[in-house]
């Protein structure tokens, strides 16, 4: 960190340290199809610009992703193991932070090199970042339990000997069915719930310094404004990550960075400057 320092000038210091808070709330735009398009061909346009910053943001992603699909089969724990893997797509706005910093000092001419997202750390917002972020991440565990419930109300009587077994159970019963369509379901509740907190709340938060709640509530306001497009990019991105799980979440390391840039160049056309 001590060599950041030497990185930063005194006016980017001032802009990271210094930016007063916004008090009224950023007002948002309505957009098209057409604007996630463009959005995604910016975000590819940062990632083939600096692309050395993946080696240190994008792999914690599908690392991380591996680990936890890895510990579900050791420790035989199976029904959670698609909850882990889906869920853990509600915590891709907050892994994407330094993304979202690299795409806005480009934007604005800066350097961007990826030791720059470490300037996050010193900016005055970091403790609004770590609230939002610790917010998805109950969202997660959340998940997780409710996901875990549900699987003992429906299967708990099942032994677990193998994934194949599991399989079987799940694909083969009534009551494994019922799983799939109300896992599904509930699911879908806390990821829409994440996406509508999220979808743009930490780029606002990193380039206006602009407090928790009125992050959430523009976020909201976002998606109010733009259901059907924000839908679109909803499923958009879904695809994208699923493409990306293929083969053992490692094509996230492209889809991840492209991702979190696009999604800044989305704030830039939802939230008025």
């Amino acid at each position: 960190m001590a060599n950041l320092d030497g990185m930063i000038s005194n006016a980017e210091r001032r802009e990271l340290a210094g930016h007063p808070l916004h008090v009224a709330d950023p007002r948002v735009r309505t957009i098209t199809v057409a604007d996630l398009y463009d959005a995604l061909w910016r975000g590819y346009e940062d990632f083939k610009a600096q692309p050395s910053h993946i080696l240190f943001v994008a792999l914690i992603y599908p690392i991380a992703g591996v680990l936890l699909a890895q510990l579900t089969v050791s420790y035989n724990i199976f029904p959670l193991l698609f909850p882990l893997v889906a869920g853990f797509a509600l915590l891709g706005p907050f892994a994407a932070i330094g993304l979202y910093e690299i795409s806005r000092r480009r934007e604005r001419g800066m350097n961007s090199s990826w030791g720059h997202a470490f300037a996050l750390f010193r900016s005055r917002s970091i403790g609004t970042i770590a609230a939002l972020g610790a917010i998805l991440t109950g969202l997660f565990l959340s998940w997780l339990i409710v996901a875990w419930v549900l699987y003992r109300w429906l299967l708990g009587d099942a032994p677990l000997t193998s994934i194949e077994a599991f399989m079987t159970d799940v694909l083969t019963t009534v009551n494994g069915w019922t799983l799939i369509v109300a896992g599904n379901a509930l699911g879908a509740l806390f990821a829409i719930t994440a996406f509508s907190i999220s979808v743009i709340s930490f780029p606002l938060i990193i380039d206006k310094h602009v407090d928790l709640a009125t992050a959430i509530r523009t976020s909201i306001s976002a998606v109010e404004a733009n259901p059907r497009v924000m839908l679109i990019w909803g499923l958009m991105v879904t695809g994208l990550l699923v493409l990306g799980c293929l083969p053992v979440l490692v094509g996230l390391i492209i889809v991840m960075p492209i991702l979190g840039h696009a999604t800044w160049h989305l704030y830039r056309k939802v939230v008025e400057k």
